[in-house]
């Protein structure tokens, strides 16, 4: 058992000293990423792009072309900044910066030192709780070590059609690239909850999704119609419509929006969440207590929950792929590795 978090100072928010991403992580958020790692290539594939120019590309262009975010640079953003390294215990805070686009997006990126990109149509779309829940959001992708997988699936996306001559080169790299998607979609859910844990208010991330989803003006949108979508959305019974479905996250790095938000809102709704405010989460220190198979088991629970769950027939077929794929996992690795342990293979992130 943790200490009782304390609240930082003037916002009154609880700190969560020393919590472990595990505390947040979505099951199948971790377990996708452990699948993608057993992928044949990858671990070569991630030693060599992290090796060969680290995050230099990435800061050295949001330098050139952003606004670095201080005490005198966009102060209220900065303050935020502080605020959610405070409460989930990150020292030091990732750098942010604000970059010119009317889309509302944010990202972190970076192999060593991950910083944070947000851009100036977020800024505009959001209020202050809805900006400090996105940056929480983008804190928690930090923290995990989702930084070096992302910026190494830029990088893959980017150097893809170079080599789509080479069918060889180009189906391998393919074949990590959709791994590596299928696992950021997850790992949105978890950040969403480590925006939570920073914003702690669950009307606030609502509000936030519902802006993203194209609400202009909330107080029009019926929230409990709004969350009604997600059930709606799972419920088709037509099989035809399950694989439209499957088509619109192809090339999609963020899960749909209204589905991310009811996500959200059953998290904040259940007993993990009240846990952790109350001070009961994992710690940092037993982090290397938990191995990959035990991430790969979880996942494959999770799949499991989402077969039971669900209504789309698709889903539950891609939902049984996913528990097999993650139940085989470490098979795979050890196939293709030799490895007889549980560890991940070379080249983990974090």
């Amino acid at each position: 058992m943790n200490q009782p978090p304390q609240p930082p100072a003037a916002t009154g928010r609880v700190r969560f000293p020393n919590i472990s991403p595990r505390a947040y992580e979505h099951p199948a958020d971790r377990g996708a990423l452990a699948t993608a790692r057993a992928v044949p290539g990858f671990p070569a594939v991630l030693k060599a792009i992290s090796g060969a120019l680290g995050e230099r590309s990435e800061r050295l262009l949001s330098l050139a072309s952003s606004i670095r975010v201080t005490e005198t640079q966009y102060p209220t953003v900065h303050r935020l900044r502080v605020e959610c390294a405070a409460v989930l215990d990150i020292n030091p805070a990732p750098e942010v910066f604000v970059a010119r686009d009317p889309h509302a997006n944010a990202m972190t990126i970076g192999m060593d030192e991950p910083f944070i990109v947000i851009t100036t149509g977020l800024i505009e779309l959001l209020d202050e709780d809805e900006l400090r829940f996105v940056i929480g959001h983008e804190m928690g992708h930090a923290l995990s070590g989702h930084a070096v997988y992302y910026t190494v699936l830029r990088r893959l996306i980017s150097m893809v059609t170079g080599i789509a001559w080479m069918p060889i080169g180009y189906w391998g790299m393919r074949a990590i690239i959709i791994a590596l998607q299928d696992w950021y979609r997850r790992a949105q859910l978890s950040a969403d909850r480590a925006g939570l844990l920073c914003v702690q208010d669950p009307e606030v991330a609502l509000r936030t999704h519902i802006k993203l989803s194209g609400g202009i003006d909330v107080n029009e949108i019926d929230t409990e119609a709004y969350l009604k979508q997600a059930e709606d959305y799972d419920k088709v019974p037509d099989v035809r419509d399950s694989v439209l479905k499957l088509l619109h996250l192809s090339n999609r790095l963020d899960p749909l929006p209204v589905v991310r938000a009811a996500d959200l809102q059953k998290w904040a709704a259940g007993e993990e969440y009240r846990a952790i405010l109350a001070g009961e989460y994992p710690s940092r220190e037993n982090d290397d207590v938990t191995n990959w198979r035990d991430d790969v088991k979880s996942a494959a629970k999770s799949y499991k929950d989402a077969i039971a769950s669900s209504a789309d027939p698709l889903a539950k077929v891609l939902n049984e792929v996913g528990e097999t794929l993650s139940s085989t996992a470490g098979k795979v690795w050890r196939k293709f590795t030799g490895g007889p342990d549980d560890r991940p293979p070379s080249g983990d992130g974090k």
